[in-house]
């Protein structure tokens, strides 16, 4: 039987205030709607996403794969998904869920489907605590006499005593998608005073027909949905905890998981150590036995096995190998490529260079543009000057070659193999394999001149006033 998610992600949530859709806020790493289509899709369901305000940066959030309607203008939630009957199968059941609920869980969606049966529309509900109910913007569950289902009151419509009611509706419906579509949706009447079309006419018509069911949830946090920053900030902390107690159990030591951020889409392997203040965001990779310490922070970054990456280094779109050192304070910029046992020492820099095997750049210095044999020594203080106010060129430096410190290669520059550059050199041609270069103002001694300056420098100070 067809199994189909709508997502309803069309409001503009105008309680974030943001220039941004609500359901493009990241979470972990992820728009917050992502969470809702994987929750949905893990639970076996083709979806939906039913778009709107900002529909086209919604849309190039969803990636090839996830189809959407348009819903424009908004008129409420049974108007969205009557405008995606024509992008879903109208037979088998579909769930219908809001965007904004990041934190269901597939296990609750795939329990609502086996439920579901052969109801027309199962709800799926959760309990307030009585005293904020008067105050709670969930439409609240109307039982009758016999503790069954009759309607839902949306609060902006609810009376006094119907506000009290502290069993509401979570927003997420599983419903026989034929009779959703073909005899329920064409019929549903607008309601003052925006004229809009509520979905949860068809819970009544449900009712009516004696085809609905109300699936009460223990766990009202994991329907919430979210309206302000306050409740994402919330949410984001939920979904933060569980990705860190994942990867805990699955072998990975998190010194302290009050202090380490780990995106949704990072992935680790055994007997990492992560130590207190790591931050880990988007496609970034780390194998196993490798140490990342306190203060670091890796974004699209792979890491092989056995290597550390020492406190306070920054990695952006950057690949390390495997028993490579990085740190501590080093920054990789994005096309930065450390190979076997490669060692990055304090404050060096690095972009879009190659630095080869068991090859040394330990202390204070920047790299671009550069491609550096195996087993070279960068001495301290060295730099490549890639760029000359319009162009970028390349450095080549050859294996097991020795840059003395403070050396400064102006590209483009070939360095051969087991050279030697003297320090405080500025290179400006290519030196051949095997050999020495010094390119440096000889050194000038002035005797007794530096008394004579002392002198001349006392007398100036005198006579200020």
């Amino acid at each position: 039987m067809a199994r189909t998610a709508i997502v309803l992600a069309a409001g503009r949530g105008t309680r974030m205030k943001s220039t941004l859709s609500k359901v493009l806020h990241p979470l972990c790493g992820r728009p917050m709607v992502q969470w809702t289509i994987e929750a949905a899709q893990a639970a076996g369901c083709e979806v939906c996403v039913v778009v709107g305000h900002q529909a086209e940066s919604v849309r190039e959030s969803l990636g090839d794969n996830i189809g959407h309607a348009l819903q424009d203008p908004p008129r409420g939630t049974g108007d969205a998904v009557r405008c995606a009957s024509g992008s879903v199968p109208h037979e088998g059941t579909v769930l219908v869920l809001s965007g904004d609920t990041p934190r269901v869980r597939p296990e609750t969606l795939e329990q609502l489907l086996e439920q579901h049966g052969d109801a027309l529309c199962s709800v799926l509900t959760m309990g307030i605590t009585p005293q904020s109910a008067p105050e709670s913007a969930y439409g609240r569950i109307v039982r009758d006499d016999q503790g069954q289902v009759s309607r839902i009151v949306e609060a902006a419509n609810a009376s006094d005593a119907e506000l009290e009611i502290s069993e509401v509706n979570s927003g997420i419906y599983a419903f026989n998608a034929r009779w959703l579509f073909e005899d329920v949706l064409p019929q549903l009447q607008p309601h003052p005073p925006k004229d809009e079309y509520y979905l949860t006419d068809a819970v009544a018509a449900a009712a009516e027909a004696g085809g609905l069911q109300a699936l009460l949830h223990d766990n009202a946090d994991e329907l919430e949905g979210i309206n302000d920053r306050v409740q994402l900030s919330h949410a984001e902390a939920a979904l933060r905890r569980h990705i860190l107690e994942k990867w805990m159990l699955a072998g990975v030591t998190i010194r302290d998981p009050s202090s380490t951020y780990i995106d949704a889409s990072v992935k680790l392997s055994m007997d990492v150590i992560l130590e207190p203040g790591v931050v880990l965001k988007g496609s970034t990779q780390i194998s196993e036995k490798v140490r990342v310490g306190p203060h670091c922070v890796l974004e699209n970054t792979q890491v092989g096995p056995g290597s550390e990456i020492k406190a306070g280094s920054v990695c952006l779109n950057a690949s390390v190998g495997p028993q490579c050192a990085v740190g501590p304070m080093a920054r990789l910029r994005e096309g930065t490529v450390l190979e076997t046992g490669s060692k990055v020492g304090n404050f060096v820099e690095i972009k879009k260079t190659t630095l080869g095997a068991q090859a040394k750049a330990s202390h204070l210095s920047y790299l671009g543009d550069s491609v550096i044999g195996p087993g070279a020594n960068i001495g301290a203080g060295t730099i490549t000057c890639n760029y000359d106010g319009h162009t970028k060129s390349k450095t080549h430096i050859g294996e097991r070659a020795f840059i003395g410190s403070n050396t400064a290669l102006v590209a483009p520059v070939s360095i051969g193999k087991n050279t030697i550059v003297g320090a405080g050199s500025v290179v400006t041609h290519d030196v051949p394999d095997g050999a020495l270069a010094v390119a440096r103002a000889p050194q000038k001694t002035l005797k007794e001149k530096a008394q004579t300056i002392h002198d001349k420098n006392a007398r100036k100070a005198a006579k200020k006033p």
